[in-house]
This record gives structure tokens, C-alpha cells and sequence, in this order.
């Protein structure tokens, strides 16, 4: 035989075994009596672990409940908080201001149905751009001003 032929047979073999049983399946078990339980009922526990349960509970009792500490957060990470937002500058203010502004103030004169002049149009669309522009420009995507003059690799 050839490696193709052997190679046929299995694949002939796992086709004609497709719709078979795998045989022991675990949904084919029944379940035991002893796990049925009644809906709505717990099952009785048993003398010593009644016992058990009590001393617990005086255990509880006695003791008053301790707040976790953070030996008890060992495995949880709890990121540090952020740092504050930086203070912008009065001309970044004017410039957020003026992005959104326009746009708004033409959305609620829309939706309220005020009248628009065209300079008012003009006007809230001008500050939508010259924030935009100004925002840009002052983004600076050059190097900080503290990086001196060598800003390459040392080999």
C-alpha cells in the first residue's frame, strides 16, 4: 500500500464512523436518587454537621467582622489614580470653546427654530474652523524643548 491509499482508508473509515455512538457518553448515565432533590427544599444536613455549623456561628459571633486589608488584595491589581488634567492656557480654552460652540449653537438654533442670518451661520462656522486650526497649530509635534540637541542613537 501507499502512503495516499492508507491515507484514504482513514479518511474512508472516519466518514463511514461519522453518525456512530462514541459509546459511554455521560448523558446516558441516569442520575442518582441520592443528588434528586425536591424544588424548594434544601436537603437535611447531617447530625455532625449541624454541630459543625453552630460552633461556627458562635465563632461568628464572638469575633466582629474585620475589614479587608490590603494583604487581603494581594492578587488584585488596583491601579494607582490618575494624575490631575493639566491647566489649559486661555487660548486653548477659546479654541475647545469655539470647536464645539459653533456646531452646537447652529444645532440648537436648528432644533429650536430660531432664525439664522447668514452672518450668524458665517460666524459659527468661522469658530469651528479657527478652532480647529488653532488647536493644530499650537499641538507642536516636534521634539519637547528639553531634549537637547542629540535626539538620536548613541552606538
Amino acid at each position: 500500500m501507499t502512503p495516499q491509499s492508507d491515507e484514504d482508508e482513514v479518511w474512508r473509515q472516519i466518514v463511514a464512523s461519522f453518525n456512530e455512538s462514541a459509546g459511554d457518553d455521560p448523558a446516558d448515565r441516569p442520575w442518582p436518587d441520592r443528588e434528586n432533590v425536591p424544588e424548594g427544599e434544601e436537603p437535611a444536613p447531617k447530625p455532625a454537621e449541624l454541630d459543625e455549623l453552630d460552633e461556627l456561628d458562635d465563632e461568628a459571633r464572638e469575633e466582629p467582622r474585620e475589614e479587608p486589608s490590603e494583604a487581603d488584595d494581594h492578587d488584585h491589581y488596583i491601579p494607582p489614580p490618575p494624575p490631575p488634567l493639566p491647566k489649559a492656557d486661555l487660548v486653548t480654552r477659546v479654541a475647545w470653546t469655539a470647536l464645539f460652540g459653533g456646531p452646537a449653537y447652529l444645532l440648537l438654533a436648528a432644533m429650536l427654530k430660531l432664525p439664522m442670518d447668514p452672518w450668524i451661520v458665517f460666524a459659527a462656522v468661522a469658530s469651528f474652523i479657527g478652532g480647529f486650526v488653532a488647536l493644530v497649530v499650537r499641538m507642536g509635534d516636534g521634539p519637547p524643548n528639553d531634549s537637547g540637541w542629540d535626539d538620536g542613537a548613541v552606538i
